[in-house]
This record gives C-alpha cells, structure tokens and sequence, in this order.
C-alpha cells in the first residue's frame, strides 16, 4: 500500500473528490430502495385493500430500478465490488497481475464510454416522447445508463491514473 504521505496532494483530492461522488450514488441508489419499497407497498395495499390499484407506480418503478441498477453499477465499479472475477489475476505473479487490472480498467472504462455514448443518444432521442401515466418524458427511462456510463469511464479513469503512478491499492493487483 502507498504511504499517504508520499501520495501527490492531487491524487489525494482526485480520490476525495470520486469518493465523494461514490457516496452521493450510494445515498441517491438507497433512498430510491426505500422509495421502491414503499411504493410497491402502497400498490399491494391499493390493490388489496382499497381495491384501487395505483397504476403509476409500475412506471415510477422502472425508473427507480434503471436508476438503482446503473448507479450503483457504477458505485460497485469504484468500490471493486462489482461482478468480476478476481481468480485468474490473484494467481498469477504479480507483473501479470498488473497487466490483467490494467486491461480491466480499460475494458470498463471503454464499457462506460459506450454506455455513455449510447445512452445519451437513446436519451435525447427518446426525450420527445412521454411515459404514460406520469407524463414525464421517456429519455428518463435511459438517462440512468447514461449518467452510470459517464460514471464508470470517470472512476475507470481515475484507477487507470493511480495504477499509472504506482498508487493501486486493490487487494488482488497488489500483493
């Protein structure tokens, strides 16, 4: 692990600054849980008990789901917790190593960029129409994978940057 001390004043505030944004999806992708949560609570007691079904909350739903899955994608990109398979890098020397995160940042940094890309014309392509029931416009439904695209090629990048200056402090690319 680096000492903090050596570590570049800017690296240290590029790493505050992304954790930051981290902490910022992880608050906006939990209150969307609990969100859903209660809105799916109050569907089954309209349903049931008022015999009344809300339907708006299936579409409010999705967007929260679309918003809950790319953001904390993103989230789970910066934190190393999302969906990798680690056993092939952590068996190998530690050079190979090296070059395995390497290529993973990279392949999820150009991952992001496409979802970035994508999304942002699925989104402005989609703006023009609305979503039934609670008027509001369809490219929200894709601005989720937009904003996670943009945020994975972000916190990719700012891996790439402290794995360039020798400041990785992953548990499988360092030993």
């Amino acid at each position: 692990m680096s000492d903090a001390h050596n570590t570049p004043k800017s690296i240290v505030r590029m790493t505050a600054v992304l954790d930051s944004i981290a902490l910022v999806c992880r608050v906006l992708t939990g209150v969307s849980l609990v969100v859903l949560t209660v809105i799916f609570g109050w569907l089954v007691f309209g349903r049931y008990v008022l015999n009344a079904t809300p339907t708006w909350v299936e579409q409010v739903a999705l967007l929260l789901v679309m918003l809950i899955a790319f953001v904390g994608a993103a989230v789970g990109v910066h934190e190393h917790t999302h969906l990798s398979v680690t056993m092939l890098r952590t068996a190998v020397p530690k050079r190979i190593r090296t070059i395995f995160v390497l290529i993973t940042d990279l392949a999820m940094g150009g991952f992001g960029a496409l979802m970035l890309w994508y999304g942002a014309q699925l989104t402005l392509f989609k703006w023009g129409s609305l979503i039934p029931l609670i008027d509001v416009p369809e490219g929200l439904r894709s601005l989720p994978l937009t904003v996670g695209g943009a945020l994975i090629l972000l916190f990719s990048i700012g891996h790439l940057i402290r794995l360039f200056l020798g400041l990785d402090e992953r548990l499988d690319s360092i030993e």
